[in-house]
């Protein structure tokens, strides 16, 4: 199996090890439609035919199925076309999220096939007609079974390379062909050699299988649609590319978003060293971003924030303002902290972070934040902004 994916893929995709190439990937999954629409064309006919010839409505459904599964292939087809054209005046960030819209196309018209066989399935069992078994019918299940298994695991390998899931949603959808399908053969063979009468049941069971996996698949499309958290390894690559530069100290504030598998963008805050030459660290800044660009393949924006580091004071009060912040809740952490000193008071500038999903009201937490700061000094005025932390809970320690 791994041998001739690995002989079609040299055969027919240029370049294929290139994958992070956005003309490589679109042929990859040009190539997985048109693969999916041939066998899905093959196993739809011989079934419907061979099901309609042996009046077994669980087979003439399971024949649907994959010619619903055909249907989707041509819109893998084009959206892998359609995503695969570069930005234009319109549309500057590119097309890729098109795959995200194929996608739920797909799911959706799977749910309505899925409708329509339960409908046909009770019509069988109300309205009952005697199935005719042959070994006929039996041997296009078993091919279908074992054609299908291959082609669940060629689009996850796909999948897997160029981080599609349109073909992820794809491999699920085949590998629950095969378990509707392996249930269409036991029906056959139980009505054929017990004598009981149960394609119309059989027939529910394949319909449940097809609405199952559309709701599968609108999950996995809806979740990047309405902006997902990020992978937390793509997070991990960032933050490490990031903190390997001599003169950053830490890094906050990070935020990636994309438009479509493979195209991000991301912002994020970089501390530096206050007294560094700012040309310098300016510099350090500019390297980073284009190595995120040429490495990760990331459009990446650094905000920088110069930091004091060797004054006693700032630490002092920056440590006290850490404890009573992670006594409210250690997943809270602060960045950004310096001070401005005043004849009768000084004021403690500072922003903490909050994970994303905490619905914590700004005003009640600077308010708690602000009375544990004063029970240390009446004198202290914390100038206090909450931010909220989208793509990771571990923030590193300032040096």
């Amino acid at each position: 199996m791994v041998e001739l994916f690995d002989l079609l893929i040299r055969r027919f995709i240029y370049d294929s090890q290139n994958h992070e190439d956005p003309s490589v990937r679109k042929n990859y999954g040009v190539f997985s439609g048109i693969i999916g629409l041939i066998v899905n064309i093959v196993l739809s006919l011989s079934k419907i035919i061979a099901g309609t010839v042996f009046n077994s409505i669980s087979v003439t459904a399971d024949g649907i199925n994959n010619m619903s599964d055909a249907g989707s292939s041509i819109v893998t087809l084009i959206g892998f076309k359609m995503s695969g054209k570069p930005a234009d005046r319109d549309h500057p960030f590119g097309h890729a999220r098109i795959e995200y819209l194929t996608g739920l196309i797909l799911g959706i018209a799977i749910l309505f096939v899925g409708a329509e066989l339960i409908r046909s399935s009770f019509n069988k069992i109300i309205d009952p007609r005697p199935t005719k078994y042959s070994t006929i019918m039996f041997l296009i299940l078993a091919f279908s079974i074992a054609v299908k298994f291959w082609l669940c695991r060629f689009y996850a390998r796909i999948a897997e390379i160029i981080s599609s899931p349109t073909i992820k949603a794809a491999s699920a959808d085949s590998a629950n062909d095969v378990l509707a399908t392996s249930a269409v053969l036991i029906g056959a063979l139980i009505s054929k050699f017990a004598g009981v009468e149960i394609d119309g049941y059989m027939g529910i069971g394949v319909a449940l299988f097809v609405l199952w996996s559309g709701v599968q698949i609108l999950k996995s499309i809806l979740s990047p649609l309405l902006g997902e958290m990020p992978d937390p390894e793509l997070v991990d690559k960032i933050e490490k590319k990031i903190l390997s530069y001599d003169g950053i100290l830490n890094i906050h504030g990070l935020v990636i978003h994309n438009y479509g598998p493979e195209v991000y963008f991301a912002t994020v805050h970089a501390e530096v060293h206050a007294n560094e030459s700012f040309l310098k660290s300016h510099d350090i800044i500019d390297c980073i971003e284009r190595d995120c660009a040429r490495d990760l393949n990331i459009n990446l924006v650094i905000h920088m924030d110069p930091i004091i580091t060797d004054d006693e004071e700032v630490n002092r009060l920056k440590k006290m303002t850490e404890e009573i912040v992670t006594n409210i809740d250690q997943r809270f952490t602060i960045h950004d902290f310096r001070i401005v000193k005043g004849d009768t008071h000084t004021n403690l500038i500072f922003d903490v972070v909050v994970p994303a999903e905490l619905d914590v009201p700004a005003t009640k937490l600077i308010h708690r934040i602000e009375k544990g700061i004063k029970a240390e000094d009446p004198n202290y005025y914390p100038v206090i902004t909450v931010d909220k932390n989208y793509v990771s809970t571990c923030i590193n320690e300032t040096i």
